[in-house]
């Protein structure tokens, strides 16, 4: 696994996960499944479990996905970091 930080959240790529390529945003009490898709955009993983708990504050799955799309190529790299 591998990490990296910006305005707060801590988004990770996990070594032996699956496509599509997406990262776990952690941000206060919640986990964020966010999915990099190949139009340089972010959403929310089509996903059951994308929001975990999924009681989850609306604004801090927000600032997430916010986050992420900010930082949408620096999230890719971790990515291929480990998948290539």
């Amino acid at each position: 696994m591998s990490s990296i930080r910006f305005d707060g959240v801590r988004f990770a790529a996990y070594t032996m996960d699956h496509e599509p390529r997406h990262v776990h945003g952690f941000y206060a009490d919640v986990e964020v499944i966010v999915d990099l898709r190949p139009d340089g955009k972010v959403s929310l993983a089509n996903r059951t479990d994308a929001i975990r708990p999924s009681t989850g504050s609306k604004s801090d799955v927000r600032h997430v996905l916010t986050t992420a799309a900010r930082n949408f190529d620096e999230l890719v790299s971790l990515w291929e970091k480990h998948h290539g």
